[in-house]
This record gives structure tokens, C-alpha cells and sequence, in this order.
């Protein structure tokens, strides 16, 4: 009873995806183990955005992949229950004339040369997409119809609930202690709730990857990173209509989106705050902070410069050294198989990542090569770090 065909550690948005993809593909004895509950880490607190803007090719690639899901996800999922809570409203992106105006290029044209809808706009057509911002200094716009944002926390239940109607067992509030092994070879894993038997265990635990390191001794690059998230109530309203914006001429390079009525959903897209141990609970967000961003957001956006604070909360990403996830089997340890790292994407790339590593796990050709994305990168030297640098755009 406890022999599983595979095991998967985590039941996020990536690893909901990755169990629904095993089903899918044909698996016929899965397990999903989280510590809490479903979608409860990390994916609850995504700001939900949904893009494919990349400066790194690959991750183009899996996200267009993921947006056909969103696009069309309970028929994707068979399941007519199954709901993103998707809003169509575009991506805007602006830079001025400096530093990210050619890394912004030459993003747009990689876009462009891979098959995505990208429209070039003037600063008139901007405002009339965005009529709450101002784009006088935009020497640089681009615009991705097809893109918007959805809910991060019903795409993972939706995924998992269609799993289990197709034979998943999920336990919810069991603790993995050890990743078992046996010549190299991954045996199983003994948990809280007793130890479970498979050659196939998937690990997408997001900032507890650093456990990895700790059953294995390979070291897992990756660190626990907090930013904060804010929801400003303004004057006018930011309508679902409206198009989620990046602003690469602001110092935090903001990202913003409607967040209903009057109200905007803004963050930073750069480094945030380091944490000494993995965890999600909220974090204090300073005066000094809220002030900043709401300064900067005034510059694009003059009518909330009087803006009030309506609500806001801090989430954690899970960092790698170039910004971007290690994905695929760890050579070292046959049978260990993960999904780490996303620095932020996580959510975006959630379906094309979940069949990626189901079609790894059994053996199955993947859509899109996982080599990029090895662990082994750290110590080639070959990262995928973005045009932009460090921070989230990628």
C-alpha cells in the first residue's frame, strides 16, 4: 500500500502540476506529500501575473507553452470545475533612454523571433491602454496582448483536485524527514506519517529545497528571499481592462497590475530581503519602504500621488544565483528528480514546468530541453542570466 510509482514532494502550483501531468500521462500509483496544505506556501502569496516576456530564450519558450493552458485551462484539464481566474489584459513594458532600453530591445525582438504577439507603441497608444500613466520619458514600448494575470492559489487546487479525480493521493500536513536511497538510487522517503516506497521522487519544494542538500550533501544553490507586495487605493480606478505594467525606468523596475476598483497591486522586480532560514510567514513591511514605492509609482502614475495604503502582505521566492530554476534529474542520486528555484516565475511557467518534469519522470521526450536548466550550470559557468540582470523580469 505504501509503493508508488512516483512520489512527489510539495503540492504547489508546480509540484499540483506536476502530479495532475504524471496522471495524465499515464502514471498509475502517484503521491503527493506537502508539510501544510495545498497551494498554502509560497504559491499563495504570487502576485499572479502572467507574461511572456523573457530575455532568456528558454524561458520564453515554457512560458508560451503555460499560457495556452491558462488560456483554455479547464478544457486542458478535462475538468469543466477547474477555473484560473484569468484576466486578458495585457502586459505593457516601458524603458527610457539608458541602460535597460537596449536590454528591453532586444528582449521584444527575441519575443518576436519566437513566435509571440509583440506590438511596438507609441507614447500615445500607451495612454490610451494605461490613461492613469503618464510616458513621457518612454523612449521604448512594447506590448503583449496576450498576457494578464490569474489566481496562482486556484490553479494549484484546480490541478490538484483533477489529479486526484484521476487517481492521485495527496496528504496534506505530512513532514518528509529523509530522502532514502540505496546504491545511488532513490528508494523513497520517510516522513511523519510513516516511510513510502518509490525509484521516482520529485522534489518542488520551492525555499525548503535547501533539504536537499541536507539528504543528499549536493549542494542546492538556492536562497529564501522576501518581498513585499502593496495594494494602493488612488483616485481612479485601474480597471480589469487595464494592462498589467513594468516599468524598467523606475529604480525598483515596479511591477503593477488592477487589483480591483480603485486599487493597484504594485511590487519591486529587484532583490529583496535575504532570510537566514526558509520560511513564508509574513514579514514587517517599514514606513520608509511604503513611502519609496509610493513615490516611485507617483512618478508614472501622477494621480496617486496622494494614494492611500489599502492592504499588504510579503511573499518568498526561492532565489538561484542567475534568477532562473534548476530543473531535471540530479545525476548524482538516480531517481531524484527536481523543480527549484523559479526566483519569482514559479506561476507563469507552473504547466509547461509540471509536464516537463512528469515527461522526465517517465521517461518520456520533454517539449522543451531541460540541459539550460541543470544544476551542473553553477559549476560550468554557463547560467541563464537575463538581459535585465538580478530581479524577477529575467
Amino acid at each position: 500500500m505504501n509503493s508508488f510509482d512516483a512520489i512527489v514532494i510539495g503540492a504547489g502550483v508546480i509540484g499540483s502540476s506536476v502530479a495532475y501531468h504524471l496522471a495524465r500521462f499515464g502514471a498509475k500509483k502517484v503521491l503527493v506529500l506537502d508539510r501544510t496544505q495545498i497551494g498554502a506556501g509560497t504559491t499563495s502569496q504570487s502576485s499572479g501575473i502572467l507574461r511572456t516576456h523573457y530575455s532568456v530564450r528558454e524561458n520564453v519558450a515554457l512560458a508560451q507553452s503555460s499560457w495556452g493552458v491558462f488560456k483554455d485551462f479547464a478544457n486542458y484539464l478535462q475538468d469543466e470545475d477547474a477555473a484560473s481566474g484569468m484576466v486578458q489584459c495585457g502586459y505593457l513594458i516601458c524603458a527610457p533612454e539608458g541602460e535597460k532600453l537596449e536590454p528591453l530591445r532586444q528582449a521584444l525582438q527575441g519575443q518576436v523571433n519566437q513566435g509571440v504577439t509583440v506590438q511596438y507603441l507609441g507614447r500615445d497608444e500607451a495612454r490610451s491602454l494605461l490613461p492613469i500613466a503618464q510616458f513621457d520619458d518612454a523612449a521604448l514600448i512594447g506590448y503583449e496582448p496576450e498576457a494578464g494575470f490569474a489566481d496562482a492559489y486556484l490553479v494549484a487546487t484546480s490541478f490538484a483536485r483533477t489529479a486526484r479525480r484521476l487517481g492521485v493521493k495527496i496528504m496534506e500536513g505530512v513532514e518528509v524527514h529523509r530522502l532514502l536511497t540505496e546504491g545511488g538510487q532513490v528508494t523513497g522517503v520517510e516522513t511523519s506519517q510513516g516511510t513510502f516506497v518509490s525509484n521516482t521522487v520529485i522534489s518542488t519544494q520551492n525555499i525548503w529545497a535547501t533539504d536537499i542538500a541536507r539528504w543528499t550533501g549536493i549542494p542546492t544553490p538556492v536562497v529564501a528571499e522576501r518581498h513585499a507586495v502593496l495594494a494602493l487605493e488612488g483616485p481612479n480606478p485601474y480597471t480589469f481592462q487595464m494592462p498589467v505594467f513594468k516599468d524598467l525606468g523606475s529604480p525598483g523596475m515596479l511591477y503593477c497590475r488592477s487589483y480591483g476598483g480603485n486599487q493597484m497591486l504594485v511590487s519591486e522586480g529587484t532583490v529583496g530581503e535575504t532570510l537566514t532560514e526558509p520560511h513564508n510567514e509574513q514579514g514587517d513591511i517599514s514606513l520608509d519602504y511604503i513611502v519609496d514605492v509610493g513615490e516611485q509609482v507617483a512618478q508614472r502614475f501622477p494621480a496617486f500621488d496622494e494614494a492611500g495604503l489599502a492592504s499588504s502582505w510579503t511573499g518568498v521566492y526561492d532565489v538561484t544565483p542567475d534568477w532562473n530554476p534548476v530543473l531535471g534529474r540530479i545525476p548524482d542520486v538516480k531517481g531524484l528528480i527536481v523543480g527549484y528555484g523559479f526566483s519569482g516565475h514559479g506561476f507563469k511557467l507552473s504547466p509547461g514546468v509540471g509536464r516537463l518534469l512528469a515527461q522526465e519522470a517517465l521517461g518520456l521526450p520533454t517539449d522543451v530541453s531541460l540541459a539550460p536548466y541543470a544544476l551542473e550550470r553553477f559549476r560550468s559557468g554557463h547560467l541563464l542570466t537575463g538581459l535585465y540582470g538580478k530581479g524577477a523580469v529575467s
